[in-house]
């Protein structure tokens, strides 16, 4: 198959190749410098790479989930992700990774106030927080423990920034540099060169780790392998809920025909003993109806 210009940093390869590398890094730097708006004098100057822990052993947490982890000289540790599927329970998914990575920088025994602060990010490719009328949460937004009468922020060992890509505003060019970053892990893969609008640092190097002309053919494989990996991951996802929707409609059937049954016994005067409710629990939609049709039919339970 041909290959695009550029790699979907969306997935596992390139997510990695683009902000995983030690060739790269200074894209990841700048990435972490945006996304936490740091101002001139606590920006973060560099970082250092730390080897992925292992990740918890859910089923639905297979290669949907992409990370990184670095810390900086001060010694707070950042935990970058790539999530491309929403799974039941991602946000306590997400909590979990991020507290690990806390407890983890102390053995047992060591003194708590070794701890580093730790910063969760994490690119969604949904919408995790959709606007619901009542709320508006940002396709940019920070978290971290507050005091819930003053909102004082006295608790900051631990903070969470999501960026959820579907919220960006395309409907003009990117001005900021969070709409910038957005733009980028959203049309990367589709572009055929860089646009004037990203033609800046760090956007020229991101595209050049993502430029699959500079991948040998073992990574071209992994890269083809990562994103059928993903596609399938999401059709047994699909597959699952049709599969669920489908139990919940025949369920759903079962109770209103169920209910339709006790009506008529309490109207005709027919006692529902327990072995009849037992019946009940027992009867699947089309032994429901039959039983409706017999009760309709002579007046009396059989």
């Amino acid at each position: 198959m041909p290959r695009p210009t550029f790699a979907d940093p969306k997935t596992d390869f390139a997510f990695k190749r683009i902000f995983g590398s030690e060739e790269h890094k200074d894209v990841l730097v700048a990435f972490l410098n945006d996304v936490l708006a740091l101002d001139q004098a606590h920006r973060i100057t560099e970082v250092e790479l730390l080897p992925p822990e292992q990740r918890p052993l859910v089923d639905e947490l297979k290669l949907s989930i992409v990370d990184v982890k670095c810390t900086d000289a001060r010694g707070v540790t950042y935990v970058v992700e790539m999530q491309v599927l929403q799974v039941e329970g991602f946000e306590k998914r997400v909590v979990y990774n991020v507290a690990k990575a806390y407890v983890n920088q102390i053995a047992r025994g060591e003194l708590y106030p070794e701890l580093g602060d730790v910063v969760g990010i994490t690119i969604c490719d949904f919408e995790l927080w959709p606007d619901d009328g009542d709320r508006k949460i940002p396709m940019l937004s920070r978290w971290g423990m507050a005091e819930e009468q003053t909102g004082t922020n006295g608790l900051g060992q631990i903070r969470f920034v999501f960026l959820e890509l579907p919220k960006y505003d395309d409907s003009h060019p990117p001005r900021t540099m969070i709409e910038k970053w957005a733009y980028f892990f959203r049309e990367a893969d589709e572009l055929t060169m860089v646009p004037e609008v990203l033609a800046e640092q760090p956007f020229i190097d991101a595209f050049e780790a993502a430029r699959t002309a500079g991948f040998t053919k073992a990574e071209w494989e992994a890269y083809i392998l990562a994103g059928i990996a993903v596609q399938n991951e999401r059709g047994a996802l699909v597959v699952a809920e049709r599969r669920g929707e489908r139990r919940g409609l025949e369920q759903g059937r079962i109770e209103g025909l169920r209910r339709e049954a006790e009506t008529l016994c309490r109207v005709l005067k027919i006692e529902l003993t327990d072995e009849r409710r037992r019946e009940f629990e027992r009867l699947d939609a089309a032994g429901l109806r039959a039983l409706l049709t017999r009760i309709e039919h002579d007046g009396r339970w059989a």
